[in-house]
Parts: structure tokens; sequence; C-alpha cells
């Protein structure tokens, strides 16, 4: 191929052709599957804010056909005999700590309702574990359903050998660990406790999200003038000054 302008004449050699075109190419796969990422996260955050329009009332019913972040209630007594400490959660200062999980215990209903009360912080040492008790009395329990955190990376089991004392420390249990040390089965998904409800630790709650939409959205730019540069540095080592010139040709 090649295509003169005037004195300068642009003829690209195939390699560099294919090379540009497959840099091009990827970084339009990444613009646009970071711009996906960022409609995802925005979905998540109009999902949150929508959960607190409408409160729904759980009954005996499973929380599978509602969706997440859904404010709901329930009617039910707190199990403080066998209550979970989620490991290695941070608060919202980053300070390391348990999130606590207590058994909700819904007359009548053939699953456990675990909510999580919040947030406490570590002991001076790991053996001194926080003090989560809480009554049994019948309550009301309100708040958002959510899924059980997860990490970015999972390595090994939730479940520390041997450890059969109560509360149990868990690292990112899943709700097929939480029924093995249950015994019994449990809902998918746990009550984030609302933050003006009693018997609670930290609770600021908030979308699950590793990077907020803005994040994504400058990844995105990055990769299409990523792709732009290469472009231009394509174009500009494939055009040079015509040695001949047009009127020496003639």
């Amino acid at each position: 191929m090649r295509l003169q302008v005037g004195n300068r004449v642009f003829a690209p050699r195939w390699w560099a052709a294919l090379l540009t075109v497959a840099a091009v190419a990827g970084c339009l796969s990444l613009a646009s599957w970071q711009f996906g990422r960022a409609r995802e996260k925005q979905a998540l955050i109009a999902s949150f804010e929508r959960g607190a329009s409408t409160s729904v009332e759980l009954g005996l019913g499973t929380v599978d056909a509602l969706p997440r972040y859904q404010h709901v209630t329930a009617r039910g007594s707190y199990d403080p005999s066998r209550q979970v400490l989620i490991d290695n959660m941070p608060s919202s200062a980053g300070t390391a700590g348990f999130r606590v999980l207590t058994p909700f215990i819904r007359p009548g209903s053939q699953k456990l309702l675990l909510v999580d009360r919040g947030w406490v912080p570590l002991g001076l040492r790991r053996d001194q574990l926080p003090v989560v008790t809480v009554t049994d009395g019948m309550r009301e329990a309100a708040g958002r359903l959510d899924q059980l955190p997860v990490p970015g990376l999972r390595v090994g089991t939730a479940d520390a050998a041997g450890d059969v004392k109560w509360p149990r420390i868990l690292l990112f249990p899943t709700a097929a660990d939480l029924e093995q040390v249950y015994g019994e089965p449990v809902e998918s998904r746990i009550v984030l406790l609302d933050a003006d409800q009693p018997d609670g630790y930290e609770r600021a709650w908030r979308p699950a999200l590793e990077f907020p939409p803005e994040r994504h959205l400058g990844y995105a730019v990055q990769w299409l003038a990523l792709a732009a540069v290469s472009l231009v540095i394509f174009i500009a080592l494939s055009t040079q000054r015509d040695p001949v010139p047009e009127t020496s040709r003639s």
C-alpha cells in the first residue's frame, strides 16, 4: 500500500499494520469492558438507593425472590449462643476487625436468617474476642438484604481447623460454609441491620464497590487514548518524505 499526499508518502509495512490493528482492537475491547463495568456499578448504586424506597415483611418465606438491597423487616429473636465473626473486615475508616453475624430465629421458618449487626474492632490480641452479646427476646429486625462479603481471591477454607467454640471466626464464609457450621439450612443472603436499630455496632452500609463508576470511566478513557496514540505513532512512522519529487518523475 502506498499513498502520496504532496511530498509525503504513506507506505506502511505489513507487520506494523498488523501490530497496530491488534493494539487498537485490544485497547477498544478493554475500553468497552471498562464502560460495561461502570454501567454495572451505576446499576448497583441505583439498586442500593432504590432498596430503601419500600420495605417488605419477610414472614416465613425465603429471600431468594427479592432483589439485592431490598429493605426488609422480620419478626423473631436472636440466637446469641451461635454467632459468627467474619474475619479480615475493615471499618469505614479502614481499621481491621470483624463483622458480627447473628442468627435470627423466625418461628416456623425452615431457614436460618443471619443478621449482620455491624463491625467491631480487633482486641489487643487475636485470642481476645470482642464481646458481642445480645438478648434473645422477641423483636423486629429491619435492614437491607445483601450477599455475604466475598474476597478478591479465595484461598483456603473459611473455617479454622478444629475451631468449635462460639463465637466462631470465619474468613469470607459462603452460605454452604455457614450451613455446615450451623448444621441447618441458611438463607442465601444476609440482612444488613439498619443503623437506627438497637443491638448493632458500626453500620456504615454502602454498595459493595471495589472501584466507583468514575474510576472505570477513567480507565476506559485511558484505553481510548492509548488506541489513538497507537494510530498516531503508526501513521507517523509509516509516513516519510518522498525522496523523488513528483516533478522529477515527469
